[in-house]
């Protein structure tokens, strides 16, 4: 007869020990990620975002250190070199290689030299935009009431004045005009379509349970602003600026070419696409190349603004 003690004893082993497969590949447990962990893993696989992000990366080298693609003068001219001769497309990188203007100027350095006013009109003009519409519809969307009311019509006001024709007016008023001038006048009017997203995003940001707890948790002002909401509504006022940054360089190649922008001797892509209209048939490498240049900029810019807009939408991927 099997000893019955035994067999319960055994059972009650197995069931409160149970076998382990020691073989077994151990799991860990995946991190979560956050909105922007996501977007970045979406953009990293994005062909748009990486092949505009390798084009304004060459940008900005090419801004930072004109001298690295060139040592000929942007300025300097020499009427020995006729701008009816034929661009040398064979001399890769020398002031020959694109022909020069009608002063005898190399169009090549000219390009090179003249991305730094269009960078520097383009970045500068989008972070303070950026900023002073932030605040002003960071401020609009979570106070509300007769705060949002008086911030909501000036942005109207300034929302109804036609941009480029507000900013001829105010470079008008200038005798100079110089690169910070220009950055003056399209900041001066630009801001409005920043402060009516950010005022969106608030408006809905500051409805999540995590702002009220932080409110009953006796969090300040200040830090409800800044900790919990500004992270949590920048995704849509990132992608208008990039995508804008784009539109604040052509508005300045628009206002160079019309002679309200920049002028001489500042080097400019919108003052040779000017310049070069007169030449368009007998020379048309003059109005050619720096248009090129210019809409391959605004382009990269437009392209990496809808990458960005991809990656933060989930509705989008």
């Amino acid at each position: 007869m099997p000893d019955v003690t035994k067999s319960a004893t055994a059972v009650e082993d197995a069931v409160a020990t149970p076998s382990v497969d020691v073989s077994a590949p151990v799991v860990k447990a995946e991190k979560a990620r956050s909105l922007w962990g996501d977007a970045w893993a979406d953009l990293r696989r994005n062909p748009y975002f990486i092949v505009s992000s390798a084009l304004i990366a060459l940008l900005l080298l090419i801004s930072v250190w004109p001298t690295l693609f060139t040592s000929a003068s942007p300025t300097a001219g020499d009427l020995v070199h006729h701008f009816l001769s034929k661009p040398e497309l064979g001399n890769v990188g020398s002031p020959e290689w694109l022909g020069y203007d009608q002063q005898g100027r190399s169009v090549y350095a000219r390009l090179i030299h003249g991305t730094r006013a269009s960078i520097i009109v383009g970045v500068t003009v989008t972070a303070i935009v950026t900023v002073i519409g932030g605040i002003m519809g960071m401020i609009a969307g979570y106070f509300g009431g007769l705060v949002d009311a008086i911030l909501s019509r000036i942005t109207d006001v300034f929302f109804g004045i036609p941009f480029l024709l507000g900013a001829m007016v105010v470079l008008q008023s200038f005798v100079e005009r110089t690169v910070w001038v220009v950055v003056f006048a399209l900041a001066f009017l630009g801001w409005t379509q920043i402060t009516r997203v950010m005022r969106g995003a608030v408006i809905t940001v500051k409805q999540a349970d995590y702002v009220h707890a932080a409110k009953a948790l006796g969090a300040g002002t200040t830090r409800i602003l800044f900790k919990h909401i500004l992270p949590n509504a920048m995704a849509p006022v990132i992608v208008v600026a990039t995508i804008a940054l784009g539109g604040y360089i052509s508005a300045e190649a628009t206002l160079s070419f019309l002679g309200l922008g920049l002028a001489a001797p500042t080097v400019s892509w919108g003052v040779d696409i000017s310049a070069g209209v007169a030449q368009i048939r007998v020379a048309p490498h003059v109005l050619l190349w720096p248009s090129i240049m210019l809409s391959l900029t605004v382009l990269a810019f437009i392209m990496l603004g809808e990458a960005v807009r991809n990656a933060l939408d989930p509705k989008l991927r």
